[in-house]
């Protein structure tokens, strides 16, 4: 990363596997200095693959996840709320939206999400149980494959983050998930 100049704030190691890991750098690249040159400067070292880059927000990681929380205690009736529009910055998301499973409605949701009726609402499956899945392109119209993580909240309602086109959701990103939706009752 020092080739190219990239000036690293934070590692998080993400998840640990036998033999490799892994981690999120966050990274600030010098003025000019296109991610690409970032990626291949990593992927010039034996053993290393990028999996993503992204513009992350400044809150990111454990720090995401404790103002999140704070938030969600300050104001305990309207905690789901605060998850779901406070998602994309937790998670790293385009979207985020609060589901009323009996009702098949949408409660809340993120700036980016997208208008759901009830079909809509009916791609993502099962809302009573924690999972990811890949919808396909056009699962309403006009949006691509979408990657999503559903976790269920008290009260029969459900949190649907997505993301377009990746990285796909590992196992610890949903467990955070599950912990925070546990959490927002």
């Amino acid at each position: 990363m020092g080739r190219v100049g990239a000036d690293i704030n934070a590692v998080e190691i993400v998840e640990r596997y036998e033999g490799f890991a892994v981690d999120d750098f966050m990274v600030e690249l010098p003025s000019g200095i296109a991610a690409d040159a970032l990626v291949t400067a990593c992927e010039s070292e034996p053993d290393v693959k990028v999996l993503w880059v992204s513009h992350y927000p400044e809150a990111w990681g454990l720090q995401g996840d404790v103002d999140v929380l704070n938030a969600m205690t300050e104001d305990p009736d309207h905690a789901a709320e605060i998850l779901t529009v406070q998602a994309p910055a937790v998670f790293r998301v385009a979207w985020a939206v609060l589901i009323n499973r009996k009702a098949g409605s949408v409660l809340a949701a993120s700036e980016m999400a997208p208008d759901l009726d009830a079909e809509g609402i009916a791609a993502f499956g099962s809302l009573t149980d924690s999972q990811v899945c890949e919808l396909p392109d056009g699962w309403i119209p006009g949006w691509g494959e979408t990657l999503i993580a559903v976790a269920p909240l008290r009260k029969g309602l459900a949190i649907v983050l997505a993301r377009r086109g990746g990285p796909e959701f590992i196992k610890s990103e949903l467990a955070r998930l599950r912990h925070l939706a546990a959490l927002a009752h």
